[in-house]
């Protein structure tokens, strides 16, 4: 790179700092609410929840690179285009694709990054997360009840509490457990505590009653009890029977499926979705990149300002990304629809890489020349024209 184009990387690089950790930041803080909520409510360890907050920032970063970047190169280009930097620039002899090369460049390396996240981090920090969600379920089961309402605690288990008082006890207690569905079975009673202990969490009831419905003979029995113990390896054991998501599972696992999961056609499909999602959605980078520079450096410049083209650019970026969303959930649905994954990125690099190149302005149409002349499409006779300027990049 020259000094011009050190000069434009510096001031992209930079600007990319500032939006990703605003975005970042944004994120993060509505990731957390429910974090913040447990630490509130019951007085979670301030350790784990910084840990779970930790962990959450690589689910989302390689997504928000991508949007950072673009947005950095928006802000930069139309800043120095109306400080007319940019003029200056070109009529030094510097053309479009010499000016495009820093942001291609940034865009590339950020490529490899959000790689690295995909590849990598992400499904690790993913599979973190949540192990680390059900140990807390675990061992602070109690930060997950809401006074007044059925809380379900797994498949086929939900309780009920009036209220819960400082000591965490737990007072008009109604439990339901229809594990075993053709025999379900209701507690109540008038106070409970959780433990959790070794062997796992249970709720221990005082003066109350159980209930047992055989469904078979439709009988009903029950059972007064001064105390009570109900298991609920519900929450203990729910972590080791569970079968991984895809996002959670490591590069080499999507590409080697384990024999159970190739069985199954739905999951099958769903690992397949997931490990091309990995590899394609990195190239978002350089299309979005190249639909800015195509939007705000193709063509002349305006002393009005470029507020369509970035309006235009920030359209064909939401498009865009809504597309590539919607593409990985038809993969899932149909494997079909992979080749579209790799397509859609490349079908919009493809176009705003001409446009750059031929330094034609994206959508044609008139508009204030650098002669100052509205409508006029030629230079001015002290000026060399932009298909000289564009041969001339490395100047």
């Amino acid at each position: 790179m020259n000094r011009l184009q050190r000069y434009l990387f510096r001031n992209i690089f930079i600007a990319t700092l500032y939006s990703t950790a605003g975005l970042t930041l944004t994120i993060w803080l509505t990731q957390s609410l429910r974090l913040i909520e447990m630490v509130v409510e019951a007085g979670a360890p301030l350790q784990i929840f910084l840990w779970l907050l930790v962990l959450t920032v690589p689910t989302f970063l390689g997504v928000v690179l991508p949007i950072a970047l673009v947005g950095a190169a928006l802000f930069t280009y139309n800043r120095l285009g109306t400080d007319s930097e940019l003029v200056v620039m070109r009529a030094a002899g510097v053309g479009p694709v010499s000016l495009a090369m820093p942001a291609m460049a940034m865009a590339t390396g950020l490529m490899g990054i959000v790689y690295v996240l995909n590849l990598w981090i992400t499904p690790a920090a993913h599979r973190e997360l949540v192990h680390m969600e059900y140990a807390v379920r675990n061992d602070y089961s109690q930060l997950f009840l809401h006074e007044g309402v059925f809380n379900d605690l797994g498949k086929g288990m939900s309780i009920f509490m009036r209220e819960r008082d400082s000591e965490g006890n737990l007072h008009k207690v109604l439990i339901h457990d229809a594990r075993v569905p053709e025999k379900p079975v209701t507690i109540m009673g008038d106070r409970a505590v959780m433990l959790t202990e070794a062997a796992g969490a249970r709720f221990v009831v005082y003066d109350g009653n159980r209930q047992e419905l055989d469904r078979a003979t439709g009988r009903l029995s029950q059972l007064f009890f001064e105390r009570y113990a109900v298991d609920l390896k519900v929450l203990s054991g729910g972590s080791a029977d569970r079968y991984p998501d895809s996002r959670e599972r490591s590069t080499a696992e999507l590409l080697a499926p384990p024999a159970g999961a190739v069985t199954n056609e739905k999951v099958r499909r769903d690992l397949v979705a997931e490990l091309h999602n990995r590899f394609s959605s990195p190239l978002l980078a350089l299309a979005f990149m190249g639909i800015a520079l195509a939007s705000l450096l193709s063509g002349e410049f305006s002393r009005r300002g470029q507020t369509s083209r970035m309006t235009v650019a920030v359209l064909l970026v939401i498009v865009l990304q809504a597309s590539a969303l919607g593409m990985n959930s038809l993969a899932s649905a149909n494997p079909v629809f992979v080749p579209m994954m790799y397509a859609l990125p490349l079908l919009a690099l493809g176009p705003s890489s001409w446009l750059i190149a031929r330094g034609r302005r994206l959508g044609g149409g008139g508009g204030q020349s650098r002669s100052g002349r509205p409508g006029s499409g030629r230079p001015s006779s002290n000026r060399p024209a932009d298909g000289r300027l564009s041969g001339q990049a490395s100047g």
